[in-house]
């Protein structure tokens, strides 16, 4: 039917007020909204072309609400039924799916595999693994937490996360931390480059010629590195890392230092020289909390893009890439943005005991 002989749409005012809210309700589904436009737009006696070219639409798309609602009115704004295989899966299976994962485990095991579940609904193995993507189910994984005991727990907290996310005027902050024990590890053969469709393969078995410790201090304002390579990590060589940090840190600034609760950290020779350096002051994260030290993240970093993979046939060659991978480092550093407030993290850890103080845990 041309433009010129479009049957009028005339609207109730219940029509009209529910038409209105469609288009209006953020909750409404994107289509709904604009079918509901294209019908308030018709029923002001537009014809179809002035009413696409006015909502960024197609003409044809505008013929069929049209005529779709003259036909079945507002019914006629919903989607049809689309063709295709029946559904099979029932609401009750999907239920029985999600509360047997949540609540339930299966006879001798920890945990359900989804052809262990399907064989006990009565579906496909396929069928509860869509089940579990769509409810953000994943039972083959498992993660670890461990709550710290330390009395002044909140303290360090705050502290802690004080020093990143406000930083002392005219100071400089640094998260420190030793990465013990690094291995220089060859491997007993040649490792196979990678090739299209196929992996690199290594040898699983090594030889091991030696370790090193290395000692590493974060910027957590320029996240450039200060770094010693040390055959052991005892007080004595903490004390030299901290000269490291004196020499190299602008003598203007005070010096906050960001370490764990190791003993080498509180030992009588660094609070020796603690007392002979006044402008440093140490910061120590709760008891197993190492997660809020950013210099954690950075071992990470260098752990996945230098020496996971690495091949070390001496020690040498492990320090040679170790002082290498660290100067890259240096040349591009980046901070880690830290974005938890103290309050943020006290109140997951609440969370997490208010679950485990509850009968059943």
């Amino acid at each position: 039917m041309g433009d010129n002989r479009l049957p009028p749409v005339v609207l109730s005012e219940a029509e009209r007020l529910t038409l209105e809210s469609w288009a209006r309700r953020r909750s409404t589904a994107q289509g709904l909204a604009q079918r509901a436009q294209i019908v308030l737009a018709c029923a002001r006696g537009w014809n179809n072309t002035v009413v696409a070219a006015r909502l960024n639409t197609e003409r044809k798309t505008v013929a069929r609400w049209r005529t779709r609602f003259l036909r079945d009115r507002l019914n006629g704004l919903s989607d049809e039924p689309r063709p295709g295989v029946p559904r099979t899966i029932t609401d009750a299976q999907v239920e029985e799916v999600v509360v047997r994962t949540l609540e339930q485990t299966p006879a001798g095991g920890t945990h359900w595999s989804k052809r262990e579940l399907a064989k006990v609904v009565g579906i496909s193995p396929a069928s509860v693994l869509r089940i579990w993507h769509a409810f953000g189910l994943q039972p083959w994984r498992t993660e670890t937490f461990k709550i710290s005991p330390d009395p002044f727990l909140i303290d360090k907290i705050r502290d802690v996360v004080g020093l990143y996310l406000a930083p002392p005027a005219n100071a400089a902050v640094f998260a420190v931390d030793e990465k013990p024990q690094i291995q220089a590890l060859e491997r007993t053969t040649p490792v196979l480059p990678m090739l299209p469709g196929v992996p690199e393969r290594r040898s699983f078995d090594y030889v091991r010629h030696g370790t090193v410790d290395l000692f590493a201090a974060l910027n957590t304002a320029t996240g450039r590195v200060i770094t010693k390579l040390s055959a052991q990590h005892r007080a004595v060589d903490f004390r030299d890392f901290l000269d490291d940090i004196d020499r190299q840190t602008d003598p203007g600034l005070a010096v906050h230092v960001i370490c764990d609760n190791l003993s080498a950290h509180k030992a009588p020779v660094v609070r020796k020289w603690l007392l002979a350096h006044p402008r440093f002051q140490l910061h120590f994260t709760p008891t197993y909390s190492s997660w809020i030290n950013q210099v954690e993240r950075w071992f990470a970093e260098l752990e996945r893009r230098c020496l996971e993979r690495g091949v070390f046939c001496s020690l040498d060659d492990l320090k040679a890439a170790l002082e290498g991978w660290i100067e890259v480092w240096n040349d591009q550093a980046r901070p880690f943005k830290w974005t938890k407030t103290a309050d943020q993290i006290l109140d997951r850890i609440c969370r997490y005991c208010d679950r485990i103080s509850k009968p059943g845990h």
